[in-house]
């Protein structure tokens, strides 16, 4: 759905305002809490994958063949999700520890950390669901949208955005490259030929440990292990597909046009992000297994404050969308994925579209509220 933004109808100023408080009050209280924090979770990763694939090493016994492929995939869910994406943000720079910091860190996963800096922190990040400027609205593969041009391609958006769940980190590997805009001459081929030699590389890499050099290892239960491997990476690529459309594309989740962005606030940024993004609730453990991108509605606000605040920050920045009349859309994880899957289901339909409780596409930001 398009939101018709109208700065008269909500103190986005004060609201901003409000909001800065509290990332500077974050900021300046971060110390040592929050670096045990990040490196006793970087320390369990580790020993939930040696663990793992020890025990993968004796999965000729199932018991350890589902306790070593349940370990790992794991392990590579907390790599990435919790680890490597805030991280990679920037949330710890500030322990001006080289060994977790943005400039030096590279995960377990497809795309290279540089490649996916730019696509995410940069033009994601600023430009949260702004049709034409936020590639991540449908990922340039599929219309979640009314404003989004219909194309007999998209009436297959279920089945391969199924298909994207399972290799989730390969599809944004090769989205992060930015292909589609060669043929406009908005990207330099020779430049995308670099950068898709670099993810190759990264998945070369994957390959040869996951799929031969650990299943060799193995001796007998080369199968097993191979199989184990495999299976934890594709729960890792569902999870991580789930987590982020679901904090994404639920219904409640607003898509605008570029106009919105001329003159654009502070505040005015904040409420964007704010209408952008949904929130799923759950536990300690759910937030923590999430990334904390649970929390997306904090994430798009503040995302380089650590993660482990967002649950702290979260219950305030509720409260202020209560006093300044905006919309904080939050919901189980059950409720947030059915309403994507219905939004992919419709939005692959030719036609406007129009939302689970029959409001049409365009709604203002007083009716938001």
């Amino acid at each position: 759905m398009r939101a018709t933004f109208h700065p008269a109808s909500v103190d986005t100023e004060g609201f901003g305002r409000e909001l800065d408080k509290i990332r500077d009050e974050v900021l300046a209280s971060l110390g040592e809490r929050d670096a045990a924090y990040i490196r006793n979770l970087i320390a369990v990763q580790r020993k939930l994958e040696l663990a793992g694939r020890a025990l993968l090493f004796a999965s000729w016994l199932p018991p350890a063949w589902a306790a070593g492929t349940a370990a790992l995939a794991v392990a590579k869910i907390l790599e990435n999700m919790e680890i490597g994406h805030n991280v990679l943000h920037g949330q710890w720079d500030w322990m001006r520890d080289p060994k977790i910091h943005s400039a030096t860190w590279e995960w377990d996963m497809a795309s290279p950390a540089d490649q996916w800096k730019h696509s995410h922190n940069f033009v994601h990040h600023t430009w949260t669901n702004v049709l034409g400027k936020d590639r991540d609205i449908g990922f340039s593969a599929m219309r979640i949208s009314p404003e989004q041009p219909w194309h007999p391609i998209y009436l297959a958006q279920p089945f391969y955005n199924a298909l994207l769940a399972l290799f989730f980190e390969y599809g944004i590997a090769i989205y992060d490259v930015e292909l589609e805009r060669i043929p406009s001459g908005k990207k330099d081929p020779k430049e995308a030929l670099t950068q898709l030699r670099a993810v190759l590389g990264k998945i070369r890499r994957q390959i040869v440990k996951d799929y031969v050099a650990f299943p060799l290892l193995a001796g007998p239960a080369f199968m097993p292990v191979l199989l184990g491997n495999l299976t934890a990476n594709m729960a890792r690529n569902v999870w991580g597909h789930t987590i982020i459309f679901c904090g994404h594309f639920p219904e409640g989740a607003e898509v605008f046009t570029e106009d919105r962005l001329e003159g654009e606030t502070r505040g005015e940024w904040y409420v964007r992000q704010l209408l952008g993004s949904c929130n799923i609730d759950g536990g300690r453990l759910f937030h923590i297994m999430s990334g904390n991108l649970s929390h997306q509605i904090e994430h798009h606000l503040f995302p380089d404050l650590p993660s482990n605040r967002y649950a702290e920050i979260a219950p305030r920045v509720r409260a202020l969308c209560e006093r300044f009349g905006l919309p904080y859309t939050s919901g189980s994880l059950a409720r947030q994925a059915g309403s994507v899957w219905r939004r992919v289901l419709r939005m692959a339909l030719p036609g406007p579209g129009r939302s689970a409780a029959g409001e049409p596409p365009a709604r203002t930001l007083e009716a938001a509220a």
